[in-house]
């Protein structure tokens, strides 16, 4: 059996596919070696941002296999360092990450898409929260998605468990960009490169503010990023000495990461 997630190195970009026929369905094995991708991933100081995309023209992923359910996996079982697919519960992940969704992203495939920081999705990509057909919570969807778009929205969309195509996703701000399929890699390597050759310290202090103050009241808030350590690691860092110096000289500045 071929590697159920393949990995592509260029540069300081990471590409990560799904790959596992028919649909890309992800057991507990997938989620933990997906888990590890992504940890090695945030851990490698020569990587930058990643992408995370899937095989195939029909599916990026439905989520959790049932398969493995009916053989015996339980939901509250191991899945990996990261959580299921990886991204949800990995800790830490102050990087960006570009989700390039080429199909259906439904169940823990949708919770996997919402996990990423960029979300480009192909004219044909539709998503839905089925669990509730099969008798079980969309646990992370419900955490998470309400942070996203409209409470009413949300509470719909988890009940009801229909289907959402792009149009609709992109007007409540779930994906960045629809594009035709046969442009989708192409964008998400665009944006990739763009982000690798900006500055990394700053992107962690961003997504680390934008996790830490999600529940924090505005006025608080400004007081309590002071005493992280992401955003004091950039106020003594030489990339800030270097933006500002780049910025006087009128040219590119060039970013180190520390």
């Amino acid at each position: 059996m071929s590697d159920p997630i393949k990995v592509t190195r260029d540069g300081a970009i990471l590409e990560v596919l799904i790959d596992r026929p028919k649909a890309n369905a992800i057991d507990a094995a997938t989620s933990k070696i997906m888990g590890d991708v992504f940890a090695d991933f945030r851990d490698d100081p020569e990587l930058r941002v990643a992408i995370l995309t899937a095989a195939g023209e029909k599916f990026f992923c439905p989520g959790w296999d049932l398969k493995a359910v009916s053989d015996g996996e339980e939901p509250d079982g191991d899945f990996g360092v990261g959580g299921f697919g990886g991204l949800q519960e990995l800790k830490n992940l102050n990087k960006p990450v570009i989700g390039a969704i080429n199909g259906i992203a439904c169940g823990g495939g949708f919770e996997i898409m919402i996990s990423t920081d960029i979300i480009l999705a192909a004219e044909n990509a539709k998503f839905a929260l089925p669990e509730i057909n099969v008798g079980v919570i969309a646990d992370a969807a419900t955490i998470k998605l309400r942070r996203r778009i409209p409470y009413h929205v949300t509470a719909e969309f988890l009940m009801t468990g229909r289907w959402m195509d792009v149009d609709e996703a992109k007007h409540w701000g779930l994906v960045n960009e629809i594009l035709p399929a046969d442009q989708l890699m192409t964008r998400a390597r665009e944006i990739a490169k763009t982000l690798s050759e900006g500055p990394p310290l700053i992107y962690a202090a961003i997504k680390d503010v934008l996790r830490r103050t999600e529940t924090v009241p505005e006025m608080d808030a400004f007081d309590f990023i002071l005493g992280m350590d992401t955003v004091q690691t950039v106020y003594r860092s030489e990339d800030l000495k270097e933006g500002a110096t780049a910025f006087a000289e009128n040219r590119k500045p060039e970013w180190k990461g520390r």
